[in-house]
This record gives C-alpha cells, sequence and structure tokens, in this order.
C-alpha cells in the first residue's frame, strides 16, 4: 500500500478563512485556529496555510496565527503567502511551519528559489504551481493569485525547480479551482510523470468519488481540499475510509 496524504488548506484574508471559486467570490467561513483545530482531530495529513490578502501590514499577525495554530496541531504545517526574502521564510519557520510553499516569488526570481533550498534545505521548500490550461493539452504557471500568466510551461518550471532541488509539488488546477468537479486528472498526471516529486493535487475536490478518482488515475502522492472540508460536506475520516474500501490505501 502506498500512503496518501489528504491535505486540507486554509486560505486567510484578515485573520479569517476564506472560500471562492477560481481565485474569486470570496467569501468568510470560519475562523482559523477553530478549523485548525477541527483538522488536528480529523487526522489529517498535512495543513497548508495561505495568507491570500497580498497586504503588507498582515505579515505580523499572519505569524501570529502561525504560532497559535502550531500549538495546537501536531500534524505537519506547510505555509505560504507573499514569502519574497530569506527572511521572510526565516520568520515563518520560526513561527511553527515545518515547510514554506514558494510560488510567485520563485517564479520571478528562481536565483531566490535556489537560495531557499540552500539555506533551509530541500525538505523544507514547497514549490507552489497555479496552473492554467492555455491551450488544448497546455498549461502556464500563473502568478500573483492566479492573475498574471508568466508564460512558464508548467511541467517546465516544476522540472526546473526539481533541479534547484524542491521537495514536492502542490498544484493547483485555476481552471478547476472551488467548481467541484473533480481534480484535473490529465493535468495532474502529466505532472507527475514529468517530475520524482510528490506531487499534491489540488482544485477540483467536490465528493468521495473524486479522492478515488485522482488517486486511482494518475499518480499523485496527495489530494488538496478546502470549501468541502471546511463545511463538512465530506469529512476526512469519510475520505480515508471510502480510500479504503476501494483498495487505495
Amino acid at each position: 500500500m502506498t500512503t496518501k496524504r489528504i491535505i486540507p488548506c486554509l486560505d486567510i484574508i484578515d485573520h479569517r478563512v476564506v472560500v471562492g471559486e477560481q481565485f474569486k467570490n470570496l467569501q468568510e467561513i470560519e475562523d482559523p485556529i477553530s478549523l485548525a483545530r477541527y483538522y488536528e482531530q480529523s487526522q489529517a495529513d498535512d495543513l497548508i496555510i495561505y495568507e491570500i490578502s497580498g497586504k503588507v501590514d498582515a505579515k505580523k499577525q499572519f505569524l501570529t496565527l502561525i504560532k497559535n495554530i502550531r500549538q495546537i496541531v501536531t500534524m505537519p504545517l506547510t505555509i505560504g503567502g507573499g514569502l519574497k526574502t530569506i527572511a521572510d521564510i526565516h520568520q515563518i519557520l520560526d513561527a511553527g511551519a515545518d515547510r514554506v510553499s514558494l510560488n510567485s516569488a520563485a517564479i520571478n526570481d528562481p536565483i531566490f528559489l535556489q537560495e531557499a533550498v540552500q539555506a533551509f534545505g530541500q525538505e523544507r521548500i514547497v514549490l507552489a504551481i497555479d496552473a492554467k490550461e492555455i491551450a488544448p493539452g497546455r498549461w502556464h504557471a500563473f502568478t500573483s493569485g492566479g492573475k498574471k500568466d508568466s508564460g512558464l510551461d508548467v511541467f517546465a518550471w516544476a522540472k526546473q525547480a526539481e533541479n534547484i532541488g524542491v521537495s514536492e509539488i502542490v498544484l493547483n488546477s485555476i481552471d478547476s479551482d472551488g467548481a467541484k468537479a473533480g481534480y484535473d486528472l490529465e493535468l495532474n498526471e502529466q505532472m507527475a510523470q514529468t517530475v520524482n516529486l510528490p506531487v499534491i493535487a489540488s482544485g477540483g475536490a467536490g465528493e468521495l468519488q473524486h479522492f478515488s478518482d485522482i488517486f486511482r488515475q494518475t499518480n499523485v502522492s496527495g489530494a488538496l481540499a478546502a470549501s468541502i472540508f471546511h463545511r463538512q460536506q465530506v469529512t476526512i475520516q469519510q475520505v480515508k475510509q471510502h480510500l479504503r474500501d476501494e483498495k487505495i490505501i
């Protein structure tokens, strides 16, 4: 049996968890401390937390939030959002993160990504990619919360990051994000075949079958979801039982 990780994700604005669709129509839904405690009790395999406001003055409040969450959970924490300097990464790790997730800053400055790997070690640096299909079978990596097309082919960019030394890829399909129609199987399988790294599928989970589909039809290592877990439309325990019933885990 291969371990398959089930990972909730908290997107944070102004100390509140928000959800949306394709990064739009964001709605506040819950206090992050309450949700983090719930996911600890639910035996989530990891917890990913992103600060997505883009506000410079949100950093101090976000660091305090991470420290508070670290005090109540034992699961690994991967933290991202607006990390642009080595000092930013230091602060997040000191606050209790196990890993940091880099996205726009890594695309804008691959040397920064290399410096981060050298400074903190491969196991601490995760690459997040927001992928949008720009033509049939072609995806580009987008930056700035999915607003700007970097022009980079997602697979070439992931391979470059693997060569630099990141530990895993969190691959978010912008087209599928929030739609609850299932993960993008083609995108995720091609990425899993491109890199020799764990790939975490993100974007599109809406029901139990979507989790067994992504694990059965692709070679990803984990599946991330947000709103369906936050609203308990599907629970982590239900997902894991479903995967056991399907003999996936």
